[in-house]
């Protein structure tokens, strides 16, 4: 680039779990680096979700006495991910296997301290490779104090404070009121948040997470911009040389002597390309991802003339508005017994214990036949007398925690239906099929509950079936669902060293992407919790490995 305004080895545009990874890795490497954030704030999506990544054989899992192995994963990832072109090719799938322990030992290594899931299956755990004990990991507890003045940059859970939790935990927390260890585990947590009393700041899940990787990056001296957006990529004799970038006012041109990276998320929150790409019909109003995850990298590769694939797809799943205008994303909530999903005619049409991605292609598939955008949750009064809804704690259900589609209440299931708009005769139908099926122990529709991951969220007090509960008990609540998303998994096709690739199949050299930016490796599917994390991740790792490793070759020639 003959003129910059900033010059850096390496150029890292977004800041998740993704991004940090990548800037830790360079700099260990001895690369100059710099990352940009085009918000206020650091993490994105990252720090606002659960904080795991599956990562299959990785050294913490085993250590706590999870049996795998690469064989075994990739029979697995044989048996769930679908035929899906060259994003989720088997050099591509091989290179996450071989590379995710890698990245994990790293970090390890650098004082990142992890927890082992033990417990949260994988989401398809009866399929040959699967595992009911699971693959996942995520940060340990955090003292949020250790960042500093940047802690307040650190982007939050809306509407909460960090969760001092692992996703392990969080199933029996939810019928603390049911279990003896449910209980104990709320007492764990809620002691975890007196500790604020004691001046710390615990924190779990995705603020953990990213917590940890700031930590370590500031610990570091690494540079990172905020409110510091992607304008362009900057090409120099066919190589990405930098990128423009606007920062406070000025429009600045960052060399970037060995490559830029790619790690801003999806589209869910761009408009225009929701409706070019996703199902219809489609909302910025349903996305929970980050706000600042508007397809900007995507944009500026795509100008470079870089292949995009899967933009169809998303990491979706069942979304709530709050009363507040909030959206929430649910798990949980719905996988617990007492409840059932219907749509407009007041019909059940997937097993909602199921995988969020399956939920979100099942009321997609239904709306083309029968219109179930929205659909509705429907529960009764053990359902919110036991278990937390949201942010809500059992039992309590103010005025004020309702609207025309959230936790509309009615004593009959006729009038529930009459409130809502569907089908009063279908839904009492439903109903009493359904509670045939709770007091048998067997969904012969849906088969909800005969999988260990439907089991996972449930109540084991419910018998035969911890997942089927019926619905029996005024008053009965409805509450819209719609086809939200984590984010969208779409994105620039890379190879297995997470370089983009032009539309003519080559690389673009200098340009790589990991994370939302870049169409998922598993192409569609969700194989267990953490599978967009531990991709993004362990390609962050690659991208950077083929960095250094090019820089050596170039140095000893």
């Amino acid at each position: 680039m003959d003129r910059s305004d900033y010059q850096t080895d390496v150029l890292i545009v977004g800041s998740g779990a993704g991004a940090l990874v990548a800037a830790l890795v360079a700099k260990e490497a001895g690369l100059e680096t710099l990352v940009i954030e085009k918000t206020d704030l650091v993490g994105g999506s990252s720090a606002m979700s659960g904080g795991g990544l599956w990562i299959p054989n990785n050294p913490v899992s085993r250590e706590a006495g999870v049996e795998d192995s690469f064989e075994m994963a990739w029979r697995y990832l044989e048996e769930v991910v679908p035929a899906a072109g060259p994003a989720a090719s088997p050099d591509r799938r091989r290179a996450f296997l071989e590379y995710g322990p890698q990245m994990v030992e790293f970090l390890r290594r650098l004082g990142f301290r992890w927890h082992a899931a033990i417990g949260y299956p994988d989401y398809y755990p009866e399929r040959p490779g699967g595992s009911k004990r699971g693959r996942a990991i995520e940060g340990s507890i955090f003292d949020g104090r250790q960042l500093g003045p940047w802690l307040k940059r650190l982007r939050p859970f809306p509407g909460a404070p960090p969760i001092p939790i692992h996703t392990n935990e969080v199933a029996s927390f939810l019928v603390s009121l049911r279990t003896v260890r449910g209980f104990l585990m709320a007492m764990r947590v809620f002691g975890r948040f007196f500790q604020r009393a004691l001046g710390k700041v615990p924190m779990g899940l995705g603020a953990s997470l990213v917590g940890q990787l700031l930590w370590l990056c500031l610990q570091r001296n690494i540079p990172i911009w905020l409110e510091s957006s992607l304008e362009e990529l900057v090409v120099d004799h066919g190589r990405v040389a930098g990128a423009v970038v606007r920062r406070e006012g000025r429009t600045l041109r960052v060399a970037a002597r060995r490559g830029v990276l790619l790690a801003a998320g999806g589209f869910e929150h761009h408009g225009e390309m929701r409706e070019r790409y996703l199902p219809k019909p489609t909302s910025t109003d349903w996305a929970v991802g980050a706000s600042g995850n508007t397809g900007d990298a995507i944009r500026a590769a795509q100008a470079l003339g870089a292949a995009v694939a899967l933009m169809d797809k998303a990491w979706g799943g069942p979304v709530v508005i709050l009363p507040q205008g909030q959206v929430s994303f649910l798990v949980g909530e719905r996988s617990l017994p007492f409840s059932i999903i219907v749509d407009s005619k007041g019909e059940r049409f997937m097993n909602e214990s199921a995988s969020y991605v399956d939920c979100w292609r099942w009321q997609y598939e239904r709306h083309r036949q029968t219109p179930a955008i929205p659909a509705w949750l429907i529960m009764e009064s053990r359902h919110r007398r036991y278990y937390p809804f949201g942010l809500l704690p059992p039992g309590i259900t103010p005025q004020s925690a309702t609207s025309s589609q959230f936790l509309v209440r009615a004593q009959t299931l006729r009038e529930l239906a009459m409130r809502i708009g569907i089908d009063p005769d279908g839904l009492e139908r439903t109903v009493v099929r359904f509670n045939r099926m709770a007091q048998q122990g067997k969904d012969e529709d849906f088969h909800r509950g005969e999988s260990a991951y439907d089991r996972f969220y449930s109540d084991p007090r419910v018998k035969p079936n911890p997942n089927l509960g019926p619905l029996e008990r005024p008053p009965f609540y409805a509450t819209a669902i719609y086809p939200g998303e984590l984010g969208t998994l779409g994105g620039l096709l890379t190879d297995e060293w997470g370089q983009v690739l032009h539309e003519n199949g080559e690389p673009i050299p200098g340009l790589y992407a990991t994370g939302n930016t870049s169409a998922s490796v598993f192409g569609g599917t969700y194989p267990g919790p953490g599978s967009t994390l531990g991709p993004a991740c362990t390609f962050a790792y690659i991208a950077m490995q083929h960095i250094v490793q090019n820089m050596q070759l170039v140095e000893r020639v």
